[in-house]
């Protein structure tokens, strides 16, 4: 059975980093399951300035929206990186998915896995409350899935300054 890690800490916490770190010690190569969709230029730059960080030892598989079928796909090939789950959430939200169903698939799915997998995330727990409803209903459905992934997972960290924080 892999393990599972859940990595969740604020934006620009390190947790891309040191997820990708835990992921490589698990061996080579890995496969960086990427969840972003590029709309705009700003976002382009980013993903690639993940792609170039991230260097050689890597296989990208882009699925904003099947993460179990890329998780299926990819089990038994080496460790997975999943980066991230609130952009799948997001584009789950977006595509008026059931999100909660598409999140208990994931947990059904998980000790199933051979390899290991590391879930990076946001932590969206520790802001203000949003003053629109769909950015509510977001930091709402970020904050069941992040309890429900922690619950599952072996192992949880908290990023803090590009340190992680073990809390599980």
């Amino acid at each position: 059975m892999g393990k599972t890690i859940l990595i969740t800490g604020g934006a620009r916490s390190g947790k891309s980093g040191i997820a990708e770190t835990m992921a490589l010690s698990f061996g080579r190569p890995a496969t960086f399951i990427a969840t972003a969709e590029a709309h705009d230029a700003e976002m382009a730059a980013r993903i690639a300035a993940h792609q170039a960080r991230r260097g050689e030892g890597w296989i990208t598989r882009a699925e904003p929206l099947d993460l179990l079928g890329a998780l299926a796909e990819t089990d038994g090939k080496g460790p997975r990186l999943v980066d991230c789950l609130t952009l799948w959430l997001t584009n789950l939200l977006l595509a008026e998915a059931d999100w909660q169903a598409a999140v208990r698939g994931l947990l059904a799915a998980l000790p199933a896995q051979s390899s290991p997998v590391v879930f990076v995330t946001n932590e969206v727990g520790m802001g203000i409350v949003p003053d629109n409803a769909l950015a509510r209903t977001f930091r709402d459905a970020a904050g069941v899935l992040n309890q429900w992934v922690a619950a599952a997972a072996d192992e949880v960290y908290l990023a803090v300054s590009g340190l992680p924080l073990k809390v599980k």
